[in-house]
């Protein structure tokens, strides 16, 4: 008898912190993302990947962003890689900064390799808890944001980014 009345309080427990988290998560930009609407970008303050320190999105601010989540077991992230390396290495002297968010990975091990295979020099910050999935709307790896220099999104593309894609997305956000 004790067992059960343990076992359903804890069932009790469990549902109330469920209820909790679902009614104090931020609200997520997707609904307003996926209608083209320009959108204040949600600020996230992240561990960087590599080196010391972390990385605010709101830091940034007065530039254009590219913000791009990946993960290192996502092979479409793995295909857009280069192209973002390479683009964010020509582009280092406009207004533009590249940042990549590695989302939902226990540890930091598979993300550094990621990094050092790809040869990617663009500030990359880590996201172990995904703190930053439901905020964004990010459903799936890879997702690609561009933020204007007033700190709001005015572009997306869903899956890997092609070099038109990532030209239409900084020019909306160096032009807003």
């Amino acid at each position: 008898m004790a067992l059960r009345s343990l076992a359903g309080a804890t069932v009790a427990v469990l549902a109330g912190v469920l209820v909790w988290h679902l009614t104090h998560q931020a609200p997520s930009v997707a609904p307003q993302v996926a209608r083209h609407q320009i959108v204040r970008a949600p600020n996230f303050t992240l561990e960087r990947l590599t080196g010391d320190g972390s990385l605010s999105l709101r830091s940034l601010r007065g530039k254009a962003v590219v913000i791009n989540f990946w993960a290192s077991d996502c092979a479409p992230c793995k295909q857009e890689m280069p192209r973002l390396v390479s683009f964010a290495d020509s582009s280092s002297s406009r207004d533009v900064v590249v940042v990549g968010v590695d989302v939902l990975e226990y540890r930091k091990g598979p993300a550094q390799a990621f990094t050092r295979r790809y040869r990617a020099t663009y500030p990359m910050v880590f996201d172990p808890t995904g703190s930053t999935v439901g905020p964004w709307g990010v459903a799936a790896t890879p997702q690609t944001f561009f933020v204007d220099r007033r700190g709001r999104i005015v572009y997306h593309v869903l899956g890997p980014v092609t070099d038109r894609s990532l030209a239409a997305g900084v020019q909306r956000a160096l032009q807003a």
